[in-house]
């Protein structure tokens, strides 16, 4: 058995290490996503041109023979001609293409100049299709892609941008998503803010200690709901009120959003502004009593002012909170990638992108997707900074 002292060293040596696992996971975990956000806008996605079989039993490039093959086959990054001779459903076939490495236009970098290349499609920027043999249903057909390497994407082009197309012309602008995810925070925050205060001012001095811990605790209940119940109490009752109420085709938009984020966020500026207004020392309520002022004069200019310090943290969380949701937001928001031109205009946020388009994106749209979780963790940081800093000022 251990003995006392020999047991506080060890649990403080044990707290030591597991908060310096905890941190150093953190760093980890920020470093990655910087990384993979500050790729797209620093190296190309491929070295070169990039030739990928699709149900080809056996395709011969440049000389190199492959037989069913499904992975890349990487084209040095100076070459000017790719032959290549395939096999599929039984039937062969040949493809000569030259390379414009000079060329910057995308559409102009390669030109088939065989006879037996089949049928060509173009269906997004840097990426070539061959349909080689058409199979049962669509989905099972015979392909040979040819995948163009993508130039490093301009930085100011992805904070200043007004399109969103990965898939078609890879245009990556997520200014409109900035722009939603800053209005549709600060909308929600003015909706629930004043009655956050006003519900944490009641609990705090007007209702007496036992049907303020009934409330409260109620209030907790309702910080632990899923954003998803929010979500779909916004799309079966917020969303129909919105069309309804201004003529719209559809009430998912800014409104809308607005309304189900200041619902969410008022449980958590709730709690922490209330706990804070209870922590003023009673000396100062009877200060002010003994002034001659009354109970809500008290309440409102000398407790609340004391609490000020608390009321911003809840103020920051409830920010954080709606900056960061996601799930709710989809549900009610409309989700279109443009700027917000009405207070009923659809909207997408930063974290509704991610999470609507991680599932299926790859290559630079996936990194795209880091980088948005980059730009959305320093505008939370931007956000709580000039609130701490405003905070700091008025204190002075």
């Amino acid at each position: 058995m251990l003995d006392r002292l020999s047991a506080d060293v060890f649990f403080r040596h044990l707290f030591r290490v597991m908060s310096l696992s905890s941190v150093l996971a953190l760093a980890s975990i920020l470093v990655f996503v910087c990384v993979q956000g500050a790729g797209p806008f620093m190296f190309p996605t491929a070295k070169g041109i990039r030739v990928v079989p699709e149900r080809v039993e056996e395709i011969t490039v440049n000389g190199e023979v492959y037989k069913n093959h499904t992975t890349f086959i990487n084209i040095p990054p100076d070459t000017s001609l790719i032959s290549i001779q395939y096999v599929a459903g039984g039937r062969s076939g040949s493809l000569e293409i030259a390379v414009n490495n000079a060329e910057k236009d995308p559409e102009e970098i390669l030109e088939f100049t065989g006879n037996d290349e089949g049928e060509i499609t173009y269906p997004q920027a840097y990426t070539f299709t061959v349909s080689c043999y058409p199979g049962p249903l669509p989905g099972l057909s015979s392909r040979i892609h040819i995948l163009l390497p993508e130039r490093p994407y301009n930085f100011f082009r992805f904070i200043g941008g007004l399109e969103w197309r990965p898939s078609y012309n890879k245009l990556y602008g997520i200014l409109p998503m900035i722009v939603g995810t800053v209005v549709v925070s600060f909308a929600a925050i003015l909706l629930g803010l004043p009655l956050a205060l006003l519900s944490a001012v009641f609990l705090a001095e007007f209702v007496p200690p036992k049907p303020a811990a009934l409330i409260r605790s109620g209030i907790e209940l309702l910080a632990g709901i899923p954003s998803v119940v929010y979500g779909f109490f916004g799309l079966m009752v917020i969303v129909p009120w919105v069309k309804n109420s201004f003529g719209v085709a559809s009430g998912n938009g800014l409104l809308a959003a607005a309304m189900v984020l200041g619902v969410m966020i008022l449980p958590t500026v709730i709690i922490i502004a209330e706990s804070s207004i209870r922590a003023v020392p009673l000396s100062i309520r009877e200060a002010s009593l003994s002034l001659g002022a009354s109970k809500m004069q008290t309440a409102w200019a000398a407790a609340l002012p004391h609490a000020r310090s608390g009321v911003m943290a809840g103020v920051i969380l409830g920010i954080s909170r709606a900056v960061g949701e996601t799930m709710a937001l989809i549900l009610v928001a409309g989700n279109s990638p443009q700027l917000v031109r009405s207070l009923t205009g659809s909207i997408r946020t930063l974290t509704a992108t991610i999470a609507l388009e991680m599932g299926y994106a790859e290559g630079r749209h996936s990194e795209m997707l880091f980088s948005i979780g980059v730009v959305l963790f320093v505008l939370i940081l931007s956000l709580n900074g000039s609130i701490l800093f405003m905070r700091r000022e008025t204190r002075q």
